[in-house]
């Protein structure tokens, strides 16, 4: 049997990883009674203590539908709560609440111990040049004229 290329395989198994580690991240953050787009989300709203939800979409990468589903929930939780924008009455900011930002502290621990078992056992050069064959594949993805879904 012939082995198959690394060129064939690499797609393949970033996507299995990729996969994997959202399921192992959900499994763990739905323990604490959030699922893993709440948790992104309090991360993200935790960076920048508050934010537009227009802006808080493009950054997660989601449609302004899905997010105003998931700021309800997180409105409800008691993690976040909406603000009117002094310069637009339309607009709203979404900011932390004091048990949003213990559960934000929470997920960023979990995100760690996340990367701390999976790294474990590989040597930081071996990281190094992953770091490098990935940011090189998002530059040509960037180049290649692909819009962002």
């Amino acid at each position: 049997m012939t082995a198959i290329p690394a060129r064939d395989l690499l797609l393949d198994e970033l996507s299995k990883v990729g996969r994997k580690m959202r399921t192992l991240f959900d499994a763990r953050v739905r323990e604490r009674g959030l699922t893993l787009a709440r948790a992104r989300t309090l991360m993200r709203i935790s960076d920048c203590q508050a934010v537009n939800q227009k802006e808080l979409a493009e950054e997660l990468e989601i449609e302004n539908a899905t997010l105003v589903r998931l700021i309800d929930g997180l409105e409800t939780q008691g993690l976040i709560e909406r603000r009117a924008v002094d310069t637009d009455r339309r607009a709203k900011q979404v900011a932390m609440t004091p048990a949003g930002e213990a559960a934000a502290d929470l997920v960023m621990e979990m995100a760690r111990g996340l990367r701390r078992d999976l790294l474990a056992g590989i040597e930081d050069a071996d990281l190094d040049v992953t770091l490098d064959v990935l940011r090189r594949m998002a530059q040509n993805i960037e180049g290649s004229g692909i819009a962002r879904p």
